[in-house]
């Protein structure tokens, strides 16, 4: 059997062991198996690199950055975005991959109308940085938003109506909101939306988070992060699949 999965931290709620578990039923696919690998640590991936008949896995919080050391190569992508969210074993090496980008890219870019110029993007973390790439790609350019002060970003505390109107897009790169914690929110100056702005949140459950239902409610575009979720995993059987070529 071909084996592949994911490794994070506090997993079990995994979309992609049900996405794939559905595609393997669905496409007929009966020499493949995809597992969770929960791990407390990074140093016990190299426990699953000893597993039989291993092709690749994926990478989620929050290790996107911590298996980088554990690796022998990184595509062009992941080198220039120090993230990882997609492993391929070949020929006995171990290359980083990531796909994160490729799927917000194809589900963002449908969306931007000709004023979506400037971003916000909150948070800072692995899951973050594949968004700046894509931005820095499409020639948007952005402002991370953060809790703490750090030069050349914002803090929540100092957005105001110039701000929020100046930037059209808004991406939520943090956790907050997430289920089972769906009354939380990032702490916006909502009030300050319109029809010009598009709210796009990497969190998929809820399909509709307070973040985004404050977009809604001004009449800002909204999407979420489950097409980006489908999106990246395809590219990654891609990936697994076309490794011999």
């Amino acid at each position: 059997m071909r084996q592949f999965g994911l490794i994070g931290r506090n997993i079990s709620y995994s979309f992609s062991k049900s996405y794939f578990a559905e595609k393997f039923i669905n496409e007929n696919i009966v020499d493949a198996v995809y597992n969770v690998f929960d791990l407390q640590h990074i140093d016990e991936v190299e426990k699953i690199f000893e597993a039989e008949g291993l092709i690749g896995f994926n990478v989620t919080i929050p290790y996107k950055q911590e298996i980088i050391p554990f690796l022998d190569e990184l595509s062009p992508e992941a080198k220039a975005i120090g993230a990882v969210n997609t492993v391929l074993i070949k020929e006995g090496k171990r290359i980083g991959h990531n796909t994160d980008c490729y799927g917000f890219q194809h589900s963002l870019q449908p969306l931007l109308e000709q004023h979506h110029k400037k971003a916000l993007v909150l948070g800072n973390g692995g899951a973050a940085k594949a968004i700046f790439y894509i931005l820095d790609q499409l020639n948007i350019t952005y402002k991370i938003v953060s809790r703490t002060k750090i030069k050349n970003h914002f803090t929540y505390d100092e957005l105001n109506e110039e701000i929020m109107h100046s930037h059209q897009i808004i991406v939520n790169c943090s956790p907050v909101g997430t289920f089972p914690n769906i009354e939380n929110e990032p702490l916006l100056p909502y009030q300050f939306l319109n029809e010009n702005h598009l709210l796009y949140d990497l969190i998929y459950n809820p399909a509709v988070t307070k973040f985004l239902e404050n977009g809604q409610h001004n009449g800002s575009k909204i999407k979420n992060g489950h097409e980006m979720l489908i999106l990246q995993a395809e590219k990654a059987w891609e990936i697994w699949n076309n490794h011999t070529k």
